[in-house]
């Protein structure tokens, strides 16, 4: 069982998008947020950002089903803050949002390192976050309504950037690095040793591809304690 959980991890790791992510600029309903999550985890986005004005944002749960797991959020007391990270990272940003530059959100190449912006239901993005953006980007309506809820108008986007990566092969080798690679690997098939690790302040073993710890020395630091 070890080593079948083991490989699903590794699958799951080898396909993650460290250059493919979202920013929820003040997205407040908990079920929205979750929704949101489920979906970054659904194509291979291991980290979200989100800000909110008070600078706090619930534990994901429900909607999520569990996808907060895999996915971390960072969270931003305001927007500067939050963007500039995103910038560091040299991500494009896409706001999704109405005004007179918006484009076809399939007009888009999301295979560049990408941070799509998403706002509140009703509200949208900010005018701030609006400003930051290189793209605005929309989705077209053929009805009545004029929008979609911001959980669904978020998965019809990243399915896009999913598309077009999954036809560039970007699924196809690992991103992620060496570091980020074993340490997730480890928290995820051997949470209560994590917590071991990180009560006791001593670093984490390394786990095989089999799902096994192999690493006499941290054994031997184990059992000293």
């Amino acid at each position: 069982m070890k080593e079948n959980r083991a490989a699903k991890i590794i699958e799951l790791l080898t396909r993650r998008q460290p250059d493919l992510t979202v920013f929820m600029d003040n997205v407040h309903k908990p079920h929205n947020l979750s929704a949101i999550v489920r979906s970054c985890d659904a194509v291979g986005i291991g980290e979200v950002h989100a800000v909110r004005e008070e600078g706090l944002i619930k534990r994901y749960k429900g909607t999520s089903m569990g996808s907060d797991r895999w996915v971390q959020a960072h969270r931003y007391a305001n927007f500067s803050d939050g963007i500039e990270v995103i910038r560091a990272k040299g991500m494009q940003v896409l706001a999704a949002h109405f005004s007179d530059r918006a484009v076809d959100f399939r007009t888009i190449d999301y295979t560049k390192p990408t941070c799509v912006l998403v706002g509140a239901e009703k509200f949208g993005v900010s005018e701030e976050a609006a400003a930051a953006a290189e793209h605005h980007v929309l989705i077209p309506m053929l009805g009545m309504v004029q929008s979609l809820n911001v959980s669904v108008a978020t998965a019809v986007i990243l399915y896009e950037a999913e598309r077009q990566r999954s036809e560039a092969g970007m699924y196809a080798e690992r991103k992620i690095s060496d570091e980020t690679f074993n340490r997730l690997k480890f928290e995820w098939l051997y949470p209560q040793i994590k917590r071991h690790c990180d009560k006791h302040k001593i670093r984490y073993p390394y786990v095989n591809d089999c799902g096994q710890i192999e690493d006499p020395e941290w054994d031997a630091i184990r059992n000293s304690l």
